[in-house]
């Protein structure tokens, strides 16, 4: 979102505006970003977090929001994206190159190579099934987001 705000009328806005909604949301703001999670019963890894980050642009103030995974999560499915690629490389050369030289060395390369595949495509719904669980805490997330703007707005008129 573009805007004539300035972007420190903005932050101390947005501390207040989460003090106000303190009991529904948490997180942390500072000059450049700010990072905001829902307040639950239980902390899952799936809780989704919203940061905004206000950038100057042409004297104008640009807010953009990232809605996600925390980083660490994040950080986590790409180690397993990351690991289950490789070893599928890995174990399907390894076949290949078995069956292009004649050889039988290695007779467990494409069932592992199977394997690989299957902890990839488990990993796939693992993230699909986190971001259904998450879906409800995105919504709340996005509505704090256009009423902190709206609500902005409305004090500076």
């Amino acid at each position: 979102m573009i805007t004539d705000i300035s972007r420190e009328n903005y932050t101390l806005f947005l501390k207040d505006f989460l003090a106000a909604k303190s009991g529904e949301f948490s997180g942390n703001i500072n000059s450049e970003t700010a990072v905001i999670t829902v307040k639950t019963d239980t902390d899952d890894y799936w809780k989704p977090c919203l940061s905004l980050r206000t950038e100057t642009e042409e004297n104008k103030t640009v807010i953009r929001g990232i809605f996600g995974p925390s980083s660490a999560v994040w950080t986590f499915f790409m180690f397993l994206y990351f690991i289950f690629g490789i070893l599928w490389m890995v174990f399907i050369t390894i076949w290949f190159v078995e069956k292009q030289i004649k050889s039988s060395d290695f007779p467990w390369a494409l069932s592992a190579s199977f394997i690989m595949l299957l902890l990839l495509a488990g990993t796939y719904l693992a993230t699909r099934l986190g971001q259904q669980k998450a879906k409800s805490e995105m919504q709340q997330l996005r509505k704090f987001a256009e009423q902190s703007i709206l609500e902005f707005k409305k004090d500076t008129e």
